[in-house]
C-alpha cells in the first residue's frame, strides 16, 4: 500500500520532517517515491509547506495519508 507519511530530517533533538509518498513496507527514513512538502514543528506557530496539487493527485490515485499527515493537511485546508 502506497502511504503519505512524515520522514524524519534534522539534527537530533531538532527534527524537521518531509512529507512523502512511500511503499508502506519500506522504512520511516528509507526509500519514498515522491516528495511532497515539509513541515518544521519547531518554530512557532509549526510551518507547513505542501504542494496541494500533488497531494490530491496521490490520494485519487489510492494514497493512504498517516493520521500525522491527515491532520496536518486539515489544518492547511487541503482535506
Amino acid at each position: 500500500m502506497v502511504k503519505i507519511r512524515l520522514r524524519r530530517m534534522g539534527a537530533k533533538k531538532a527534527p524537521f520532517y518531509r512529507i512523502v509518498v512511500a511503499d508502506s513496507r519500506f522504512p520511516r527514513d528509507g526509500r519514498f517515491i515522491e516528495e511532497l512538502g515539509t513541515y518544521n514543528p519547531l518554530t512557532d506557530p509549526s510551518e507547513v509547506k505542501v504542494d496541494a496539487d500533488k497531494v490530491k493527485e496521490w490520494i485519487k490515485n489510492g494514497a493512504q495519508p498517516t493520521d500525522t499527515v491527515k491532520a496536518l493537511l486539515k489544518k492547511e485546508g487541503i482535506l
